[in-house]
């Protein structure tokens, strides 16, 4: 039980360390492939900068290596002179000795002058390369140049002139030796660092390609992968379009079969007013009325009360005929769409004192019902809203049809709709007018007049049936 508590122990250590080092390797993994792009790129920049920097101090190196070997040729070569010169130097001593004349003698301090310039340019050399061997080998040769040319013509001998002429000319084949050495060594180098830069450019240049290669790559495949989600989406989105249209044709659908219904037990309700109620206001009116006949006479205070009731009758059958109307205008189904809305636009211009202007056809038209009552509510509805809110003074009406479409178009000079009253949802009557034309495939347009007023256009099928 104790070695198993041991190893249980043990274990769970391990196991969170497991857990850590995988979510830290899932957590590494995710922040590589968001920012591989950028570590990719800064890894370019670093190496293209790198790469500059090493190729600018190759150059510089390869310049001052191709500065050292032409200083080195150009010590040689005035090494060469030297030696030239010196032999000269020799020979006109030679030929003054022989024969004593100032022509030798010119040639003499003329090389003499030379030797000295030459003297003077390789000891700054000298002690600008810091050569400490070869300095004080030409400081040698220096020394003896000078004592030769300070004694002049006459005070020297032929052995003499000999001894220190073959001293100075081992000492400057010694010079040139080491200066071409020195040159050669100079060119080496200066190869060296050229194939080193070469090959220090193609591997920056190779591995630029790979990261580039890399980079293009993730590129490649965040691009595939956005495109995919796009598709994706797009897809979804053509799906919720369908899904959108196809809910949009039933709620319109829905709500033509609901107008319908309502429409059908207006109709239906209206029907059962008229003849139940209306049946029975009557027959109270008729028994009333002899009632009241009878006692006018020997009652007149009952025949004055049964008078007020006659008159509460004639206003409940008079409201019973609003109520009907309203719910199913007798005028629209018994003479038409167009002497409908003549009779609804006349009365309610006499209740308001509108001026009135009608545009309808002559001839009554036949739509169908749907399509007629649909126009008529909406006429109802305007005209409702133009009284009670727009204090209009003129009021239009058009009606207007073709084979295939019929529209309608009123317009009042009142105040005019705010663009805000157009956007609310809760005005029930512009959305009652919009959901009856849109339930009937038609469409309807409700704007502001300029410089005031209310447009409403509806178009509308002739005749449309619905599915439900």
């Amino acid at each position: 039980m104790t070695s198993s508590l041991h190893e249980g122990g043990a274990a769970n250590p391990v196991a969170g360390v497991t857990r850590r080092a995988t979510r830290f390797g899932m957590r590494l993994n995710g922040w590589m492939r968001r920012w591989s792009w950028a570590v990719a790129m800064t890894v370019a920049i670093v190496i293209t900068i790198g790469g500059l920097v090493i190729l600018e101090s190759g150059r510089m190196r390869i310049a001052a290596e191709y500065e050292t070997a032409l200083e080195a040729k150009g010590a040689t070569t005035q090494l060469t002179s030297l030696a030239a010169d010196i032999a000269s130097l020799t020979a006109d001593e030679r030929a003054f000795r022989l024969a004593p004349d100032n022509t030798y003698a010119a040639l003499y301090d003329a090389t003499a002058a030379r030797i000295r310039q030459t003297v003077a340019s390789l000891d700054a050399y000298y002690r600008r390369k810091a050569d400490d061997t070869a300095l004080a080998s030409f400081n040698q040769v220096s020394a003896i140049l000078g004592a030769r040319i300070g004694a002049g013509l006459a005070a020297r001998s032929a052995s003499q002139a000999g001894t220190s002429t073959d001293t100075v000319d081992g000492a400057l084949a010694l010079l040139r030796l080491n200066e071409e050495r020195r040159a050669q060594a100079a060119l080496d180098a200066s190869r060296a660092d050229q194939r080193i830069s070469t090959f220090c450019v193609g591997a920056l240049c190779a591995l630029n390609i790979v990261l580039f290669l890399l980079l293009f790559r993730n590129l490649g495949i965040q691009l595939d992968k956005q495109d995919r989600v796009q598709q994706k989406l797009i897809t979804q989105q053509e799906e919720l379009d369908q899904l959108v249209f196809e809910r949009t044709r039933q709620l319109e659908a829905l709500a033509w079969h609901l107008q319908s219904v309502s429409e059908n037990e207006k109709t239906q309700l209206a029907r059962e007013l008229h003849d139940e109620l209306g049946s029975i206001l009557t027959a109270s009116k008729m028994d009333v009325a002899w009632v009241n006949n009878k006692l006018k006479t020997t009652e007149p205070e009952m025949a004055e009360k049964l008078g007020r009731a006659l008159a509460n009758l004639d206003q409940g059958i008079a409201l019973k005929r609003r109520i009907i109307e309203d719910m199913r205008p007798t005028v629209l189904a018994n003479f038409g769409l167009v002497t409908a809305l003549r009779t609804l636009a006349d009365e309610t211009a006499q209740r308001t004192g509108w001026t009135l202007e009608l545009a309808l056809p002559e001839e009554d038209i036949k739509l169908g019902e749907e399509v007629e009552i649909a126009l008529f509510r909406v006429a109802q509805e305007s005209l409702t809203n133009a009284a009670k809110y727009a204090r209009a003074s003129r009021v239009s009406i058009a009606l207007a049809l073709d084979d295939e479409r019929v529209s309608m178009h009123i317009a009042d000079d009142g105040v005019g709709l705010r663009p805000q009253d157009l956007l609310r949802t809760h005005t029930h009557g512009l959305l009652g007018m919009r959901q009856r034309v849109s339930a009937r495939g038609g469409h309807i347009e409700i704007e502001r007049r300029q410089p005031h007023g209310t447009d409403i256009r509806v178009a509308m099928p002739r005749a449309r049936n619905f599915d439900v």
